[in-house]
């Protein structure tokens, strides 16, 4: 094993030691592992709170800032965070306007934030929670009942977030949305297995030749594996699948947002060879593209993948995806 660390149980402490050296806009508690935007009280807006597992960079801590989350808790790689964490998050954020928890389907983070929450509420803070399960290749998985929550959050977050720096209600922010989510599905692909900085090693095997289609964010495994194939290919399967389910529950005309998201360690230039594949495949289904966005957003370590979120995005969905934001890893319009 060979990682640009200095231990394994220093690692997530070091990381956020260096958020906050580069970006001095943030309140970066590394003890209690609290990521806050320094003016989240101001304006008398809604606060926008989520977290998991570290070692998905930049989701959560690198999406706080103007436009997008108050406040993300970074719990120890692909572990949850506790209530404790979540519950002082909600509380450095609250401006009484209320607080929206974006949670990931995953068991721990789910249990965790709804205890965060019932603390919360028991402080007289108002709180509202949207469940993201946006990903479309496996129901029960190895940590989760129902689908995993995956790239998915990005668009939530970014959307929620803009609404809430415009001022809306936190009831108007909340089904915002959950609209968002309902609107979105997600498909991921793995090239080569995580390696965590605790064991040492990969989280699976798979071997060379072989590919696995449908994996998660934490190494979990997909629901297939075939021999290696090229990114066209690839493309036809991931966006196939996705346009499929979301038939089922999103509308079925109009445009989408589109992401290609790497998973770690798949270089940009496989990236954007991959984005083109996408943008054929959907301009052979019929399916315009509105927006694109090309990058590693919501990864797993050193995996090497992507993973194809597609979301059918009604005009205030772009108008808010258009929004300016300012974060550590989505900078525009301001």
């Amino acid at each position: 094993m060979k990682m640009l660390i200095n231990s394994p149980e220093a690692v997530v402490a070091d990381a956020l030691r260096g958020l906050a050296a580069a970006h001095p806009d943030l309140d970066v508690d590394v003890e209690a592992r609290v990521v806050v935007r320094r003016d989240a009280q101001a304006g008398g807006r809604v606060g926008l709170v989520s977290g998991g597992g570290s070692g998905h960079e930049p989701l959560h801590a690198g999406f706080v800032g103007y436009g997008m989350l108050s406040a993300a808790c970074p719990g120890e790689v692909f572990t949850s965070p506790v209530p404790d964490q979540m519950a002082r998050a909600i509380k450095a954020v609250d401006s009484g306007q209320g607080v929206l928890l974006v949670v990931k389907n995953y068991t721990g983070d789910v249990l965790n934030f709804d205890m965060a929450a019932e603390l919360a509420e028991e402080d007289g803070i108002r709180v509202e929670r949207v469940l993201v399960n946006d990903d479309v290749a496996v129901t029960d998985s190895l940590y989760t009942a129902g689908r995993r929550g995956t790239g998915a959050t990005l668009f939530v977050e970014k959307i929620a977030g803009a609404a809430a720096e415009e001022g809306a209600p936190l009831e108007q922010v909340a089904a915002l949305a959950r609209r968002v989510n309902e609107a979105s599905g997600s498909f991921g692909v793995a090239l080569s297995a995580c390696t965590t900085p605790a064991k040492g090693s990969p989280t699976f095997d798979l071997p060379d030749g072989e590919l696995e289609l449908g994996i998660g964010i934490h190494g979990e495994p997909g629901r297939e594996r075939r021999p290696m194939m090229p990114a066209a290919e690839i493309a036809e399967v991931a966006v196939g699948t996705v346009l499929d389910d979301m038939a089922n529950t999103a509308p079925v005309d109009g445009p989408v947002l589109a992401l290609v998201n790497g998973m770690g360690a798949t270089p940009l230039l496989e990236l954007y060879g991959f984005h083109a594949e996408v943008a054929r495949v959907l301009e052979a289904r019929g399916v315009p593209v509105a927006r694109a966005l090309v990058g590693n957003y919501v990864t797993s370590l050193d995996m090497a993948g992507c993973s194809v979120t597609l979301c059918r995005a009604d005009e205030e969905m772009l108008r808010l995806w258009d929004a300016p934001v300012q974060t550590a890893a989505l900078r525009w319009g301001r």
